[in-house]
């Protein structure tokens, strides 16, 4: 089966890991630039047909085709840092209630249009007060434009649910007023912290206190770690109390793939049974919907029997796959967050722009699928990177060859990871991304009769997610997690 973008686009997807600041339209970043009285980003004059003459009136009347291909080149810098100081010009523009309303509810939108059903946006408030507004007030700016946009999709026949993560940033001086935020908005929208910005020089450890307190009154917490820094800055974000990982992709630095070893049969069996079968058996006892002691109790037993079959569970030498797949040794990083199935919110385009990777087919996301850690997909910042959560899948399912049910676990495991209630993931799960896609191996189990092959002939290209083959489709190490 060939993943076309119009195929994946039409498969229901999950955004963990999306910056509002980092997503608006372009039309939208003149409309306001106009009404707010801001100049729009410096855009060269355009030229003749042959490049020799400026064009009267290019450099003044700039589209939204320009505004895209600049903040795109501006942020294609190979530089987390150069990234990032592009994020000045969107942030000028969202200062006031009716800019962050409009800029939330076009979020919400533009996941619709995309295939989105859970979506998680992230930005930092304390970036928008310059304006006048209270934090207070710039959240619910950005709640009511979420409400509105998800009212809209429901009326149009759209299932979608959308929350809040609060970023706090890295560079500056760690306060409690997000944390506090957070639980007193944890009924109205607001789905827990993160900590963005640049990464190397500032640890996430300078916010212990506040993600200390954070996990205390049971607010979910999840760091920007392992893009511009590596494995010690997962680690610190992990001890801080992160649950998934944004990016995360430098942790193959605690991997040592040795391509001259291969498995045994027993080394397989043992792997198998004592990490992620293990773990699946422990979800399949604990049940699908997120029941903590039942949970907990199902994983004790998968664990156990893994360990018993197979040496420690998690043990830091994965031989996923078959007899002849290559082995890696984990470091103790890299082993805790697959012991764990720690979530890593990887988002390939946007990692090739700051120079986490050199070039597509390089990038970490492959190996970690392959391997069995909990990767899910996302688009990071869409205006910068002009891309989207399908067009991530889609340019990672052509460059690794992954086959629909390795996009199903990736799906599956972003929603399983998701920091709303588990009782409404779980619906989602149930009525909507289990059935759309079994309608698609449906179909073209259909269409491959209609060729002329037997309907029951399993096609060559789905032989099931890589790395998990004992798992069910979106079953992680664990039980799912109650919010």
């Amino acid at each position: 089966m060939r993943l076309s973008p119009d195929l994946v686009r039409s498969l229901p997807a999950v955004a963990l890991h999306d910056h509002l600041d980092g997503g608006l339209r372009p039309a939208t970043v003149l409309q306001l630039c106009a009404e707010l009285g801001i100049a729009p980003p410096p855009i060269p004059p355009a030229r003749d047909a042959d490049g020799g003459t400026d064009v009267p009136g290019g450099a003044e009347a700039p589209t939204a085709q320009d505004i895209a291909e600049w903040f795109h080149t501006a942020a294609d810098s190979g530089s987390l840092p150069a990234y990032l100081s592009t994020f000045d010009r969107t942030v000028a523009l969202m200062q006031t209630a009716p800019a962050l309303q409009r800029i939330a509810r076009e979020f919400v939108e533009d996941m619709v249009a995309d295939g989105v059903v859970y979506a998680e946006t992230r930005w930092a408030p304390h970036q928008h007060t310059a304006g006048g507004l209270t934090l207070d007030a710039a959240v619910q700016a950005v709640q009511d434009g979420l409400d509105e946009g998800v009212a809209a999709a429901e009326a149009a026949g759209s299932t979608i649910v959308v929350g809040q993560l609060l970023c706090y940033l890295r560079h500056l001086d760690p306060s409690d007023d997000l944390v506090d935020l957070a639980i007193a908005r944890r009924d109205t929208g607001v789905l827990g912290i993160d900590l963005a910005g640049p990464e190397a020089g500032f640890p996430a450890s300078r916010f212990a206190a506040q993600f200390s307190r954070a996990r205390e009154a049971g607010i979910h917490v999840t760091i920007h770690a392992g893009e511009a820094d590596g494995p010690a800055s997962i680690a610190d974000a992990l001890d801080c109390g992160a649950e998934r990982i944004g990016h995360g992709v430098r942790l193959v630095e605690d991997i040592d793939a040795d391509p001259g070893a291969t498995s045994s049969a027993d080394d397989m069996a043992g792997e198998t049974a004592g990490g992620t079968a293990g773990g699946a058996a422990g979800e399949i006892a604990g049940g699908a919907t997120g029941d903590a002691a039942d949970g907990a109790a199902g994983e004790t037993a998968g664990g156990a029997a893994g360990e018993t079959a197979g040496g420690p569970a998690g043990a830091p030498t994965s031989t996923q796959g078959s007899a002849s797949t290559p082995t890696a040794r984990f470091g103790p990083v890299a082993a805790r967050v697959h012991r764990e199935q720690i979530c890593l919110e990887v988002c390939p385009s946007s990692n090739l722009q700051t120079g986490a990777a050199a070039e597509l087919s390089l990038h970490a996301v492959g190996p970690l699928h392959e391997l069995g850690f909990a990767v899910a997909l996302s688009s990071d910042n869409r205006l910068m990177s002009r891309t989207s959560t399908s067009r991530e899948m889609t340019l990672a399912a052509e460059t690794f060859d992954w086959t629909l049910d390795d996009l199903e676990q990736v799906v599956l495991t972003g929603l399983d990871a998701g920091f709303a209630p588990a009782a409404t993931r779980q619906t989602l799960r149930k009525d909507i991304v289990l059935p759309a896609f079994r309608a698609t191996r449906e179909q073209s189990a259909r269409e491959q009769s209609a060729r002329g092959q037997s309907a029951g002939e399993p096609d060559a290209r789905e032989p099931g997610p890589r790395g998990q083959a004992a798992r069910e489709p979106g079953a992680r190490g664990h039980a799912a997690r109650e919010s």
